[in-house]
């Protein structure tokens, strides 16, 4: 049973920030690189960034010097410092293993909603 949960979401306007974190089954977590990924309505799950079991991070190019992801591996659990947010970085946010090759539906957690308001 996959055990990730997405918290930390809401409405906030451009140019405001948020924090997610994720909490993560040691299963997923211990010895996996981890992902922050997103999906906008009408869009496929993309993945936003991604950090390493050491640490070694790497992002997408629209989030990068805005979005800081973090992981605490004594704790299982992630992060994703989000700043200057853009009504573009609406949409529904998920944390998960990297890469995602074998990853079905029944693998993801509900997400948390990220809105931002223009």
């Amino acid at each position: 049973q996959v055990q990730l949960v997405e918290s930390g979401g809401g409405l906030v306007q451009a140019g405001g920030s948020l924090r997610l974190s994720c909490a993560a089954s040691g299963s997923i977590f211990s010895s996996n690189a981890m992902g922050w990924y997103r999906q906008a309505p009408g869009k496929q799950r993309v993945l936003v960034a991604q950090i390493t079991r050491y640490g070694r991070t790497n992002y997408l190019d629209s989030v990068k010097g805005r979005f800081t992801i973090s992981r605490d591996n004594a704790r299982n659990t992630m992060s994703l410092q989000m700043n200057s947010l853009t009504p573009e970085d609406t949409a529904v946010y998920y944390c998960n293993k990297y890469p995602r090759v074998g990853l079905g539906p029944s693998d993801w957690g509900q997400g948390t909603q990220v809105t931002v308001s223009s």
